[in-house]
């Protein structure tokens, strides 16, 4: 079912480059809300998931979440018009009757299949009835002679009515029959009264069609003529003044409509995207086509002023440098976490709840005790594969006394051994053969800002040196690079063995060795900064880092 404004779902939702915690936790704490407060949240991610995340969801036969890359409101956020496409056959009249109606000033044209045709607006209309002073318009549009004897509000006495008038012109009959001749030719439309001698004369000249007015007599001889002559007749209430006024607003609208260089916008287009191409162009009304390119509305400036943000409720994450594109466009409405407050802002008062703990899915595990929701096997396993991996197995000094206890609670329900299941995890996220060194940077990146300072750390574990010396020798030349992209001062990477519980950390920046050398002592050799004892980025490197830059400047 395609999401409307109505039955809009709230998202949950991690950081960008999500690690397993940010993926789990979304998925468990979406579980919970819908099982507490109806059917209205939904997982997502802000970005490309691991090997390590993968795994974990193939393991316990978990879908992954959908991919967004930005929050930001978008048109189908929008109640825009839901304004009916028209055919391009209906004439100008109906076209004109159709916008008075819905007081509207454009009218979208659609094909049978509902893809967009053409636009018409009051303008082309008005266009169209002050312009054109050719009489032969009609056949050059190709009239059906069904709007004909729509416009006019009159009867088909004799002849097709879905036939089309392709030759001739428009004429009033107000001479005699001798000086008609004159002037009538084959297959003309020829509007004229109730004489007998000029509804015959014109007949007889091969008028395509006659049109008689004030619901003149109608002679069950000319009746027959007609016939023969393959001539119709259309008989109108309407006299001859108005008949020759009305009749070019019976031209299908598809001869003046506008069908080239339509500005369109699709149902996911941004409306701060949209915002920009309105200002640029004085339409009051742009069509909507959904994703499908099929004509879906219309949508104006007016419509804006209902939009609706998204709503969100992060998890794992309170930086704004680590959230979802878009998130100043969207609404927060919770944040769970366990890390250091950030530099998030909300307009109104939001749920937030920070624990010193290891690992978020620990606080969305006592969030399901505290409301006395049963955890299932699957999200069980989830929320346990998402301490294990954000405590490297209880060795990180993130790591507390609830979470280990929590993680031993988990693994009996989910009927899982936590050293099998921690194995099996770090090995599938230690694989690197196969990861280009843009995918190994940013499988666990995430950027600090403190004062005038930007930096960037990424972090990168496995079971074995080996396979960290493989990362080293890749990143290495990319650093540079990668600190030009994010626009930051220092990049730092930290590659740590889980076994021996040390990192070593590579890195690039003009300040960053002194950074380090300031906050650790003395680096080792050929450049190589060695952390025994360091394995948790949030705990033991960001918080020194901050400490360094802080110092430095004097604060």
């Amino acid at each position: 079912m395609k999401e409307t404004v109505e039955n809009k779902k709230v998202w949950v939702i991690g950081h960008k480059n999500p690690d397993t915690d940010s993926i789990c936790a979304a998925i468990a704490y979406a579980d919970l809300k819908n099982q507490t407060e109806g059917n209205h949240f939904e997982a997502k991610r802000a970005g490309q998931i691991n090997e390590e995340t993968r795994y974990v969801l193939d393991y316990f036969q978990v879908e992954e979440p959908e991919l967004v890359k930005d929050a930001g409101a978008q048109i189908k956020d929008i109640e825009y018009r839901r304004t009916e496409g028209v055919s391009s056959h209906i004439s100008i009249k109906r076209a004109w009757e159709l916008m008075k109606t819905l007081d509207v000033v454009s009218l979208p044209i659609t094909r049978p299949d509902n893809t967009l045709d053409g636009m018409i607006v009051t303008g082309d209309i008005a266009k169209s009835y002050m312009d054109v002073l050719d009489n032969d318009i009609l056949s050059t549009a190709r009239t059906q002679f069904k709007n004909i004897v729509e416009t006019l509000n009159g009867v088909m006495v004799t002849g097709n009515e879905h036939g089309y008038f392709i030759r001739g012109k428009v004429v009033v009959a107000a001479a005699t029959p001798d000086l008609m001749e004159e002037y009538i030719d084959d297959d003309d439309v020829v509007i004229l009264g109730d004489r007998y001698e000029s509804q015959f004369c014109a007949v007889e000249m091969n008028a395509s069609c006659i049109i008689v007015c004030s619901n003149a007599k109608i002679t069950k001889t000319i009746i027959q003529l007609a016939k023969e002559k393959d001539c119709m007749i259309i008989s109108t209430p309407y006299d001859t003044f108005t008949v020759a006024r009305l009749i070019n607003q019976s031209m299908p609208i598809k001869y003046i409509m506008k069908k080239e260089n339509l500005i369109t916008f699709e149902v996911d287009d941004y409306v701060d995207d949209v915002k920009e191409v309105m200002s640029k162009v004085r339409h009051r009304d742009f069509p909507v086509l959904t994703e499908d390119g099929y004509y879906a509305g219309m949508i104006s400036r007016r419509n804006l002023l209902s939009m609706q943000k998204k709503q969100l409720i992060l998890v794992d994450h309170n930086e704004k440098s680590q959230a979802v594109d878009g998130i100043d466009g969207a609404e927060i409405l919770e944040i769970i976490d366990h890390h250091r407050l950030g530099s998030l802002e909300t307009i109104s008062p939001v749920f937030f709840r920070n624990q010193p703990l290891g690992c978020t899915s620990t606080i969305i595990y006592q969030m399901y005790r505290e409301k006395g929701v049963e955890v299932s096997e699957k999200i069980a396993g989830l929320l346990l594969a998402a301490i294990i991996s954000d405590t490297l197995m209880f060795r990180s000094p993130t790591c507390t006394e609830v979470d280990k206890q929590v993680a031993e609670e988990l693994a009996r329900i989910a009927g899982e051994d936590i050293e099998a299941l921690a194995k099996a995890m770090f090995e599938a996220g230690s694989d690197f053969k196969n990861k280009t060194k843009e995918e190994l940077f940013y499988q666990d990146f995430k950027t600090f800002h403190v004062d005038e300072c930007t930096f960037g750390v990424a972090q990168l574990s496995a079971m074995s040196q080996q396979e960290l010396s493989h990362v080293k020798r890749k990143l290495n030349p990319y650093l540079e690079t990668a600190m030009g992209e994010q626009k930051l001062d220092m990049v730092f990477v930290l590659l740590t063995d889980i076994l021996a519980e040390s990192s070593e950390v590579i890195y690039a920046g003009d300040e960053a060795e002194e950074l380090l050398v300031s906050c650790y002592g003395e680096k080792n050799a050929k450049g190589k900064m060695i952390l025994k004892g360091v394995v948790s980025r949030k705990k033991q490197l960001i918080p020194t880092l901050i400490a360094g830059i802080q110092q430095k400047n004097g604060k």
